[in-house]
């Protein structure tokens, strides 16, 4: 690909949060357990050197929406590429979401959920 193709190249990422997987320090939604609701989102950068390589995928990320509505922590529980960096740069913007906590009782809870990332050439 020449400088100038890869400069055209439009890129996308979408992101969405599609399940929610309970673990011991965290809520199930349901039975009285409400999903946190995105507040504000950090789209990952996509690395030049995926770029280059024309990676495009989806990561697969386990994260815990903590009490607050900050992000606590973050896995890639589906990986698309370790080797220039797509993971990497998915938790990295993860890490920056906030949002709306999930509740229990009318009280905050932390609930983990699986937030997917895509990333596309265009």
């Amino acid at each position: 690909m020449t400088d100038r193709m890869m400069s055209a190249a439009l890129t996308f990422v979408s992101i969405s949060i599609f399940a929610m997987i309970a673990s011991a320090a965290q809520e199930m939604p349901g039975n009285g357990v409400t999903l946190p609701a995105v507040i504000h989102e950090v789209k990952p950068d996509y690395t030049p050197e995926a770029k280059t390589n024309r990676i495009q995928g989806s990561v697969w990320l386990t994260v815990v929406v903590d009490a607050d509505g900050t992000v606590g922590s973050v896995q890639v529980s589906r990986s698309l590429d370790a080797e220039f960096g797509l993971d990497d740069q998915a938790v990295k913007a993860a890490k920056q979401w906030t949002f709306n906590p999930g509740t229990k009782g009318g009280n905050p809870v932390a609930v983990q959920i699986t937030i997917e990332m895509t990333f596309t050439l265009k």
